[in-house]
């Protein structure tokens, strides 16, 4: 593009296109919305068009109901919160996001990975609605003035620390950029009459923050590839978000769902739902308390149907100035990438790397997998008393309960504390080990909890894998849960290795357990557990032989997949309350998957080699109530 071409698309780009926002709010207000809702509705949607407005408000004869109508706090007077980035475009945004997308599939989600790449020149303050239309004209007027002494590039160094990985930017360049927020700061806060604080210490772009220790080698390697050189224009931008949830997790739905009671929550498939970790402490297993950013409304949710979002994910840009700097002229040069795979750019440099570093050999696996859905999860715990007949015999009352259950010598009422599977958490187990046996994963070791639940579930992906005739369960008392969740408040009386292997159940009879049943302790203290699931594994894997290649496949409980894992690849226990908030997360059949680096003599997780079941809640249905009464 020319010189004079690309400072006419910079002029059009940075000119209001749209309508003004005083000729909207009149639009809106000619309608017949109330100003100040009005004005709210136009600042969550960045006061682009009246449609997005008045979506916004009402409800629409469609799938869409973009609609607030239902908004509790919809006549509240609560701002939106907005900040100043400085935003990277072009061959450098593309490294960047390449970058964010191999450092989250090598090491994890880490607190860099909430937000875009950006540079920060003025952090979140507030404006009330009627006034936003003051900060567009502010970003143009200041743009204007600093785009003739804008850096034709920004000079970017990289830093390393243990919980932090970015460019710094160089001191005459970051200079500029602070005079530039200063200049904003200083014009919105006096003619939009809010406090706006320009970022002064140093200025930076952040490539991983809160990550942990022995991942910060993988991530340099990674950040290495970056060339802090390529071409790049950058954009400031304005974002807003909505104050009152900046402190919760964000979740995206999944799946449409339409909800069974009142308390709950309708949910479109790619809604956002705003979920405050310090509610969820009381609701049932399986459900999360939210409130939906496309409605504003609050209730119940399946927690299946979603996923973890980013915290950028519901912000609004508002407003962008461009800054046309000599590096948008340069042509491309040898270091540039230019080769495309799949439409987006590909740099032969940052796979090179990504290859060496996932090449790691690997002998010994092991996978750590929570149980199939059990009855009384489906049925409440009352479930035992429903299938009771009165003479004590037990009969199947729904055809999701078993069909029989096995004999035990100390009666049927101990199945209240130690319930089966449901009928489709066998289904769901012998699944799972038949995706396994397609992905041709080799089990040389079973290890189960004593829970029935658990035992079943090894039982059930044996036989998906075809290897129940071959591979025997070894019972570990010391893979139970944590015994201070038992509601009993006692250690329920689990059927003994003899009773199991008289129900068929392909146990292994000569195993010794390395922690006796006798030594497990009602309510027992948060590092008394972590201190047995820390011992318990070792002397697990200790046992194992791991001359050739096989996995050790543990079935236990929800909280099997933290207090487990954690130790084994050197992460430090979780304070209590954060682990009861991770457990309450993990579905049935939660599965983790970690491998021995021999040659460095640690352990490491990695993906497993299959995905995990989602289902929907599927209630019961009376024929009679719903068809012959009227």
């Amino acid at each position: 593009m020319a010189v004079a071409e690309t400072q006419l698309y910079a002029k059009v780009s940075n000119k209001h296109r749209r309508k003004s926002t005083s000729a909207l709010l009149e639009s809106l207000l000619t309608k017949g919305f109330p100003a100040h809702i009005a004005q709210k509705a136009l600042a969550a949607t960045g006061q682009k068009t009246i449609e997005d407005a008045a979506k916004w408000q009402v409800p629409v004869v469609s799938n869409e109901l973009h609609s607030h109508c239902n908004d509790p706090s919809l006549d509240d007077p609560i701002p939106q919160e907005y900040a100043l980035y400085l935003c990277p475009t072009g061959h450098l945004h593309h490294h960047l996001q390449e970058f964010w997308k191999e450092s989250k599939r090598q090491c994890g989600k880490n607190r860099a990975h909430e937000i875009f790449p950006h540079i920060t020149l003025c952090d979140f303050f507030t404006c009330e609605d009627q006034k936003v239309e003051i900060l567009y004209d502010t970003l143009k007027r200041v743009g204007d003035s600093f785009s003739q002494c804008f850096p034709p590039f920004i000079s970017l160094s990289l830093h390393s620390s243990t919980s932090y990985l970015g460019f710094f930017i160089g001191d005459s360049h970051a200079n500029i950029l602070k005079e530039f927020a200063q200049a904003f700061s200083s014009e919105a806060s006096a003619l939009a009459d809010c406090h706006v604080k320009p970022c002064l210490k140093q200025l930076h772009l952040t490539l991983a923050h809160k990550f942990y220790p022995h991942h910060q080698k993988t991530l340099e390697e990674l950040a290495k590839c970056i060339n802090p050189r390529e071409t790049c224009q950058w954009v400031a931008a304005l974002y807003s978000r909505d104050m009152r949830f900046v402190h919760y997790q964000t979740l995206r739905a999944l799946f449409q769902y339409k909800p069974q009671n009142i308390d709950e929550l309708m949910i479109n498939a790619g809604d956002f739902i705003y979920v405050d970790p310090t509610q969820q402490s009381d609701v049932s297993e399986g459900w999360v308390i939210g409130t939906s950013h496309r409605t504003g409304c609050r209730g119940f949710l399946p927690e299946n149907y979603t996923e973890r979002a980013s915290e950028s994910d519901t912000w609004v840009k508002h407003r962008e100035y461009v800054f046309v700097t000599a590096s948008r002229f340069f042509t491309q040069t040898e270091n540039e990438p230019n080769e495309k795979l799949s439409g987006e750019v590909h740099n032969p440099r940052m796979s090179r790397s990504v290859t060496n570093i996932l090449t790691v050999q690997s002998c010994t696996g092991q996978a750590v997998q929570s149980y199939g859905d059990k009855v009384d999860q489906v049925f409440g715990k009352s479930w035992l008393q429903q299938c009771l007949t009165a003479d004590g015999r037990y009969y199947r009352a729904d055809l999701n309960l078993p069909s029989t259950l096995p004999k035990r010598k100390d009666g049927m009422k101990h199945f209240e504390y130690d319930p089966p599977l449901s009928c489709c958490g066998v289904f769901q187990s012998r699944l799972i080990g038949e995706a396994l046996l397609d992905q041709e994963v080799s089990v040389r070791y079973v290890y189960s909890s004593p829970a029935l639940r658990c035992i079943q579930t090894a039982q059930h992906l044996l036989q998906g894998l075809k290897l129940d005739q071959k591979v025997s369960i070894r019972v570990e008392p010391g893979l139970f849960e944590w015994t201070k969740w038992e509601a009993s408040k006692v250690i329920p009386n689990f059927m003994t290795v003899t009773e199991l292997a008289e129900a068929s159940y392909n146990i292994d009879t000569s195993y010794r357990s390395n922690f006796q049943l006798s030594s497990l302790m009602p309510s027992e203290s948060y590092e008394e557990y972590l201190n047995r699931s820390s011992v318990v594994i070792k002397q697990i894997i200790t046992a194992c032989p791991s001359k050739g290649k096989g996995v050790i496949l543990i079935v236990g409980h929800g909280s099997s997949l933290t207090s487990f894992t954690r130790p084994l690849i050197g992460l430090p226990a979780r304070d209590s309350s954060d682990f009861a908030q991770v457990v309450r997360k993990i579905p049935s059949l939660g599965m983790c998957f970690c491998e021995e680096m021999k040659e460095e003599n640690k352990w490491q997780m990695v993906n497993p080699p299959v995905k995990t079941l989602t289902h929907g809640a599927n209630a019961a249905f009376n024929w009679r109530n719903c068809i012959m009464e009227d």
